[in-house]
């Protein structure tokens, strides 16, 4: 019988900074690597970085940015959360779930009661399994040719005790992030 050693554990970090080249390590350096290029967004970067190391090696990250946006016509803000990334050969491991976990910790430290997201339909089932919900609103948000509707599930989750996502259409007053 031979013995598989168990892969190093991982160790989850907050980044400094999160370059395109680490991107490209961890995804790839493809025209188009979180497959959301046939929307035609333009997206904002993000702020605060969160990554996994395995080896020495950044195998996953999350991204977050502090957003404005109203909720059936009264202004509030969201901490979005995306750039999220697992490596390939790492995904099925858990680390999407240690990544967004360890950015929705400092996302509590923000102050916004919500955390938001962007992600492609067959995305949905993993984030709900993180905690994460869906908005069956109409989600708007600016692009540099005004105002459009978001082609990507919106999803949502709670930073605080008691935070629940309000009725009525959902309008982000800046980029997608």
């Amino acid at each position: 019988m031979t013995d598989h050693p168990s892969p190093a554990p991982p160790t989850v970090l907050r980044l400094a900074r999160y370059t395109r080249t680490e991107q490209n390590g961890i995804l790839g350096d493809g025209a188009d690597p979180f497959g959301v290029a046939d929307t035609g967004l333009t997206w904002l970067p993000k702020e605060h970085h969160f990554g996994v190391t395995r080896q020495g090696r950044l195998v996953a990250h999350a991204g977050l940015l502090r957003l404005p946006l109203s909720i059936g016509g009264a202004a509030t803000e969201a901490v979005g959360v995306g750039g999220v990334a697992v490596a390939a050969d790492q995904r099925g491991q858990g680390l999407a779930r240690l990544v967004v976990a360890a950015a929705l910790d400092h996302a509590r430290t923000m102050g916004p009661r919500y955390g938001l997201l962007f992600c492609r339909p067959p995305l949905v089932p993993l984030y709900g399994r993180l905690g994460w919900h869906p908005i069956d609103e109409d989600v708007h948000v600016e692009q540099p040719i005004g105002p459009t509707l978001m082609p990507l599930r919106t999803l949502w989750t709670p930073l605080h005790p008691g935070a629940a996502w309000p009725p009525g259409p959902v309008r982000l007053h800046s980029l997608p992030m």
